[in-house]
Order: structure tokens, then sequence, then C-alpha cells
């Protein structure tokens, strides 16, 4: 079957974002109520699996080795069947 998870990573609460915080500068310049700007990635993934626990068990271990850095990130996943 295949199936499309879609894994969100973002640094751990208490970590400086750098990214984020430049970001909110520039839309604070721009004269935006900008509090806190995070940033984080999405990576959509389409996978062949023989079951959805298989799929998420699939994507995970892709986050352990390559998508994630377990030191400074957080990551979620969401796995759907497409058929």
């Amino acid at each position: 079957m295949k199936y499309s998870a879609k894994v969100e990573v973002k640094f751990k609460d208490g970590l400086f974002d750098p990214e984020g915080e430049t970001t909110k500068k520039s839309l604070q310049g721009l004269r935006f109520p900008a509090d806190e700007v995070k940033v984080s990635k999405i990576f959509n993934i389409i996978l062949n699996a023989t079951s959805k626990e298989n799929a998420y068990s699939l994507v995970e271990e892709m986050c352990k080795k390559l998508l994630a850095n377990p030191n400074k990130d957080d990551y979620t996943i969401n796995v759907e069947e497409i058929g």
C-alpha cells in the first residue's frame, strides 16, 4: 500500500531559533505585531509499506537517521493511507 507521511521538524523548546528571531524582527520592522516566530521544516514523503504502523515505523527511522537531530530537534509524524 502507498502512504503519505508528513513530518514536522522543529527546535526543542528552550533552544535559540536564529531564523525565527530574525524573521520576528523583520515582521516587527514592518509593524506587524509578531511576539514570537518559530521556524520548522515540513517533509512530505510518499512511501510503500505493508501497513500504516509499518509506514510510521519507517518514517520514524528516517527521522532518527536523517531528518532530525535528536540533540536539538523535536518531530511529529502523521501517516495516512493513499491507496
